[in-house]
């Protein structure tokens, strides 16, 4: 019996042991993300002073990374109607607690064609509202709905702790960066894992205001200890001014951050808008030239066809002139050998005289006959009304 009691005791400690060394463990792990988080933040902020921040920027890809661990950390799966447990996505839960955030983005997420699964969904959703500025917003709004945080996660995750606070308290930060993202880039698909880079914060360097920032809070901390340790008014009094201080002053270099990104931004908005301007120029510019050329070639296939009109009539005249000049060489032909015959009768010459009538009417019924007005003075050509009035051809 002795040793019953001692192996079950045994296993009684085996299990309490791994489960405070699993406690610590979760307690270390969220933590360490806590604090990757805070780094991040710092980074992109630092990194926001020299460059646009957008989906190539290695900092913003660990930030995504660190928030997608973040927010599904310890997330319960979804039972189905068989028993099984589904994996679920973080968007699931941002899309049951913030969908009372007024003008919110969650219909717009569900209507994008080309994000379909809810991983991707949940990407995009975090893209969006920090173009928005509102990423801060949309998490607190989602810590203050307890029953449903307690319905998707499970005992021990972050955004069930207190840390859950600092975190929406760390996310303010990032309103005061202008980000530009495409959303649909390769870094909305579930084929790239969330995965964490550390070694940028192992040699993590701060810039002279970050640790100006972080030396303040400091002092702020020491100072709210004191006045826990010490309950001298006089020392709380100092601390509380000392504190009102250190946020004047932070509020003070936020302001002028903010004033100078304000300048670069409408800097830039000028500088879009003379080059929109000039497009619209050129392009304008570019369609009276194309009107112009439409034009030219226009003019040019009418004049083509005149010329093709013109050399078509100039030859039916030239062929109309070359039958006529047959036609009064054979009728020369005929008065020369009636003068010549003296054994002709006047029957016959009246007999014939009306023949010669209608080939003087042909002749003189040509539509040609106007062109034929100018060459008149020519010395190869006789006119119509001598070959009429010949007296081989006229009736006495």
């Amino acid at each position: 019996h002795r040793t019953a009691a001692n192996a079950s005791r045994g296993r009684r400690m085996a299990s309490l042991s791994r489960r405070r060394a699993a406690g610590r463990s979760a307690v270390v792990e969220r933590k360490n993300l806590l604090t990757v988080c805070r780094f991040s933040v710092k980074t992109l902020l630092d990194r926001s002073c020299f460059e646009t921040i957008d989906d190539s920027s290695p900092e913003f890809v660990n930030f995504v990374s660190i928030l997608e661990h973040i927010l599904s950390h310890r997330l319960k799966g979804q039972t189905t109607w068989f028993g099984y447990e589904s994996p679920r996505s973080f968007w699931d839960y941002v899309k049951a607690a913030c969908s009372k955030v007024p003008h919110n983005c969650i219909r717009s997420i569900e209507s994008m064609e080309n994000v379909r699964s809810s991983r991707a969904k949940g990407r995009a959703w975090i893209r969006v509202v920090l173009m928005e500025k509102r990423l801060s917003e949309y998490v607190s709004f989602a810590l203050k709905d307890f029953k449903t945080t307690r319905r998707f996660f499970e005992e021990g995750a972050i955004i069930l702790g207190e840390e859950a606070g600092l975190l929406a308290d760390t996310l303010i930060g990032l309103n005061t960066i202008d980000f530009s993202f495409c959303l649909k880039g390769e870094g909305l698909d579930d084929s790239c894992p969330a995965v964490i880079d550390y070694t940028p914060y192992l040699k993590f360097t701060q810039s002279a205001d970050s640790i100006s920032s972080d030396e303040e809070e400091m002092r702020t901390l020491g100072s709210s200890g004191s006045e826990s340790s010490t309950p001298d008014k006089t020392a709380t009094a100092a601390s509380i001014f000392t504190e009102q201080s250190n946020l004047v002053s932070k509020c003070k270099r936020f302001e002028q951050k903010y004033r100078m990104a304000l300048e670069q931004k409408g800097y830039l908005e000028e500088l879009v808008r003379l080059r929109e301007a000039q497009l619209s120029e050129a392009v304008s510019h570019n369609k009276a030239l194309q009107q112009s050329l439409a034009d030219t070639h226009l003019s040019h296939t009418l004049e083509k066809q005149q010329l093709e009109y013109i050399i078509v009539e100039l030859q039916n005249q030239l062929k109309s002139f070359q039958s006529l000049e047959q036609l009064s060489a054979g009728m020369s032909l005929t008065s020369n050998t009636q003068g010549r015959s003296p054994l002709i009768n006047r029957n016959t010459c009246k007999e014939e005289t009306p023949s010669l009538r209608g080939l003087c009417g042909s002749l003189t019924s040509v539509a040609s006959y106007k062109s034929l007005a100018s060459l008149r003075s020519s010395e190869c050509l006789a006119s119509p009304a001598t070959e009429i009035s010949s007296p081989g051809v006229t009736p006495s």
